[in-house]
């Protein structure tokens, strides 16, 4: 007799801010046992910065101390949010007489490297919570944390909730991994600046890690690959509605490679206002090629990952996290390398897994931003989306003018 199927649900921190909000997630659970899942929970922080042990609010006390707060502690710190919210949710559980126990991240198999503050997963061990799945006990383990081989505790960096349960859904083999928040599913752009913007039924894993990639945060890259690697499929859903959210890695219902028309071949668009830009002026000559590499060794040595990426003779540009962009500028100065910054600037995309080769997809966006007087400073793209460099001023302008062209309404 097959044994029951695995989920692993993870559920964000409005989603365990207050004991109302745990009680829907503790009912959501329990109905996907009555369903017959075997569950997996997976935790974030309780609320948003400001709320007692939320993430930010914890790292901000690091600061209030004075001095420098080693990374292995800063985690110790930070890392006590999702501990909570595992005890409280467990908790919650056990009072509808589920039986619930809560792990840590190292507690439930989660090894990383000793990255502190954006630690990368280098191993899960299942045997924790396969044998408290195999007492009919329900794990809820704390996110954004494992354990490096030395013993520390380590955080996953942004998104860390969204990592561990992709990497226990894999590990675990899920049927499902459901990311729980407060929005019912993906949507073609940001409802905040597009209202009339839909769920989106149905995307893949490379049209949401583009998107994810160009801004939209509803899933953190990191854990988009992970699945895709697995072959697990996610649910992005809403904590508080019945919706059945965004179904990505399913069997895409349409095969648009046979209407392939620009008009109907992107998914969404996506901003990201939290980008500065960096213009490196280059000598032209024989070792043009030699100071282009350690431009971006430079950067790499600081941590500091390039984006939009334009080399030509006697120019490189890129852009960065604009946290990012003074240290860049400064690793480029020790170079002895002329560069300006600019910290005015967006970035806009178009998304979607039909548009690799496809005429008429560049002449419909660029039609659509001039339209709505948005100067084009730059652009990239990939197999599944195109990218723009914009005035910051004209961020919303384009996001809604690219909304309309490509009739995502």
């Amino acid at each position: 007799m097959a044994e029951p199927p695995v989920i692993v649900q993870k559920f964000g921190g409005t989603s365990v801010s207050d004991r109302e909000r745990r009680g829907r997630v503790a009912e959501i659970v329990q109905r996907s046992i009555d369903e017959g899942m075997r569950v997996v929970v997976v935790v974030s922080a309780p609320g948003r910065a400001g709320d007692p042990y939320a993430t930010d609010t914890l790292l901000r006390l690091c600061g209030e101390e004075g001095g420098s707060v080693p990374g292995r502690e800063s985690d110790l710190l930070v890392a006590c949010g999702e501990i909570i919210s595992s005890v409280l949710v467990a908790a919650r559980l056990r009072s509808l007489g589920l039986p619930a126990r809560a792990f840590t991240g190292p507690q439930a198999g989660i090894e990383t490297d000793g990255t502190h503050g954006d630690a990368k997963i280098l191993r899960v061990d299942p045997a924790p919570l396969r044998a408290a799945i195999a007492e009919g006990v329900v794990p809820v383990v704390a996110g954004f944390q494992g354990g490096t081989p030395q013993g520390d505790l380590a955080t996953l960096g942004r998104g860390g909730s969204d990592t561990s349960a992709a990497a226990l859904g894999a590990a675990l083999g899920a049927t499902f991994v459901d990311i729980f928040t407060d929005v019912d599913g993906v949507k073609t752009a940001d409802p905040r600046v597009v209202p009339e913007a839909r769920t989106i039924t149905e995307l893949d894993y490379d049209e949401l890690f583009q998107m994810a990639e160009a801004g939209a945060k509803v899933v953190h890259p990191r854990a988009v690959e992970i699945a895709r690697q697995a072959r697990v499929p996610l649910r992005v859903r809403s904590t508080f509605a019945d919706d059945e959210g965004t179904l990505v890695g399913g069997m895409r219902v349409v095969d648009l490679w046979q209407s392939r028309r620009p008009e109907r071949s992107i998914v969404g668009v996506t901003d990201r206002a939290d980008i500065g830009e960096v213009v490196v002026q280059t000598p032209i000559g024989e070792k043009r090629s030699a100071i282009e590499a350690g431009i971006f060794g430079a950067l790499a040595k600081q941590g500091i990952s390039a984006d939009m990426i334009s080399v030509s003779p006697g120019r490189v540009a890129f852009i960065v996290d604009l946290a990012k962009l003074q240290a860049a500028g400064e690793a480029l100065e020790a170079l002895g390398l002329p560069c300006s910054l600019r910290d005015d600037v967006a970035k806009v995309a178009i998304v979607g897994s039909a548009i690799a080769g496809l005429p008429g997809v560049m002449a419909t966006l660029v039609s659509g931003l001039v339209g709505a007087g948005v100067e084009i400073l730059s652009t990239s793209d990939s197999h599944s989306s195109i990218a723009c460099l914009v005035p910051a001023k004209s961020r919303v302008d384009a996001v809604r003018a690219l909304h309309r062209q490509f009739h995502l309404s």
